[in-house]
């Protein structure tokens, strides 16, 4: 592990493009309040050189076969292993997880990696059995063209991975923009594939002014589809923009993630792995468990055993091997965080544990437990994506249901109960795209990731992940 922060630049056609003649904005490290390096602000001429480049190396790369796109892309999952160490420690500095989580993302890339590059080798067509003699009627699936990808901050390799690999994997191009915030993860994926053998062209890198960036790359007519992770805010705006050129969309949005626990749950247990999926990256994830909905009749067990293991959380500085909580990502996030929480505290709700942000340079704010919080509170129905735990009562299934579903988003949801017959019950009724019962984990590079309502719609992830990189051409054929 270097201890150096890597050069940062554009990624245009194969070649890099440093700051001279470009606007600049800081990197900064969340944990200390200090600027990292100067991110490079691309211009309108990069981002038609970028689609351009795009397009031009599309035809070429959809001809190659799925044999020579999967060995640059197990290739590519290799590398990333190899520096992961390296990787994990810019991801630490310049988004603030603890240096354990930051590394194993880098290893979950990897995964990513290879699952599409062998995903890619059975995309299969079929052939469709014909009513008339003399024709053979032909499904295909041919890549959708030039994708223009936009992630986030809070997973700045996992969730690039899964659209690059995924897209590449298919045939399609890229023009690919991660976060501002965390620019040196995202390049660490175009270095990977660059030095794997990937062509000029296939994968290009742009930063700067999100919303100019968006506007430009979705209504350029080379791109074809577009990929989005981000809030349901922004996520419309983009929806609007691919509706004007009729363009396909795979938009993941925000979740408010409901948690179900049953009185005949192991309420210790899921106490204890509700500490760790809740402050996970600061609670800064779009599947973080973050209502708890608890029966009436264990409800104050759960909150005291909830509010102990929340106690022994460590907070500070990522690259510390012992924090098990780092900073939010950026000085926007305590004062949205601390407006949620004083409206609730308002409201009557009792403040468990934390509630306040933590005093010296970086941008740190207490694991917080709220209990009994009104649904009419603003943090009840807006997602905090930070590091606080809200805790109401339920009195049966229906109440149960009834408030886990009431808000419009609908990613991630989880249910904790010993019962067969609820567990079917809570997975026929939650609206949501992805339930995981006694148990937090729902991301791995198998399964589909996904929500319904206004958390979104497409899927990424498992062999549903490819499919929106594909047309579908029927070729009915006589002789």
């Amino acid at each position: 592990m270097t201890g150096e922060y890597p050069p940062i630049g554009l990624f245009i056609a194969g070649e890099w493009r440093g700051a001279t003649g470009r606007e600049t904005r800081p990197v900064v490290n969340p944990a200390t309040g200090e600027a990292l390096a100067s991110l490079p602000v691309a211009t309108t001429a990069d981002l038609d050189d970028a689609a351009a480049a795009a397009a031009q190396s599309f035809p070429a790369w959809r001809s190659a076969t799925a044999f020579d796109r999967c060995r640059i892309l197990r290739r590519a999952g290799e590398l990333l292993r190899e520096r992961a160490a390296d990787i994990g420690w810019a991801t630490t500095v310049e988004q603030g997880k603890p240096i354990g989580e930051a590394t194993a993302e880098v290893h979950a890339a990897a995964d990513i990696f290879d699952w599409f590059a062998e995903e890619g080798r059975r995309a299969y067509g079929r052939v469709v059995p014909s009513r008339r003699e003399g024709v053979r009627n032909l499904v295909l699936r041919q890549p959708v063209g030039p994708v223009a990808a936009f992630t986030p901050w809070n997973f700045p390799i996992t969730i690039p991975a899964r659209k690059i690999a995924a897209a590449l994997a298919a045939g399609c191009t890229m023009v690919f923009k991660p976060a501002e915030e965390t620019p040196a993860t995202g390049l660490a994926l175009a270095r990977a594939l660059h030095d794997a053998g990937l062509p000029a062209g296939v994968l290009n890198v742009v930063m700067g002014e999100p919303a100019a960036i968006s506007t430009q790359l979705i209504r350029d007519p080379r791109i074809r589809k577009v990929s989005f992770t981000g809030s349901t805010a922004v996520g419309r705006q983009i929806a609007h923009l691919a509706a004007e050129g009729i363009k396909r969309a795979t938009l993941e949005l925000g979740g408010h993630a409901p948690v179900l626990v049953f009185d005949d749950a192991d309420v210790e247990r899921a106490a204890a792995m509700a500490a760790s999926a809740k402050f996970r990256n600061a609670g800064q994830i779009c599947i973080a468990p973050t209502r708890f909905l608890v029966q009436e009749g264990v409800y104050d067990r759960f909150v005291d055993a909830f509010a102990s293991r929340i106690r022994a959380l460590r907070v500070g500085n990522g690259l510390d091997p012992e924090v098990t909580m780092g900073p939010l990502a950026h000085d926007r996030r305590p004062p949205a965080v601390a407006a949620l929480v004083d409206d609730a505290r308002d409201r009557g709700a009792r403040v468990v544990v934390g509630g306040t942000p933590i005093d010296g340079s970086g941008y740190f704010w207490q694991p917080t437990l709220i209990a009994d919080v009104e649904d009419g509170a603003r943090i009840m129905n807006e997602e905090p994506f930070g590091p606080v735990a809200l805790a109401v009562p339920f009195v049966d299934v229906d109440d149960a249901i009834a408030r886990a579903n009431a808000l419009p988003y609908g990613l991630a949801s989880y249910a904790f109960t010993g019962s067969a017959a609820t567990a079917v019950e809570v997975e026929e009724r939650i609206e949501a795209g992805m339930l995981a019962v006694n148990h937090f984990g729902l991301t791995s590079p198998e399964t589909p990731f996904g929500g319904v309502k206004e958390s979104g719609y497409g899927s990424e992830g498992g062999s549903e992940g490819i499919a929106d990189y594909f047309v579908t051409k029927l070729v009915s054929e006589s002789w």
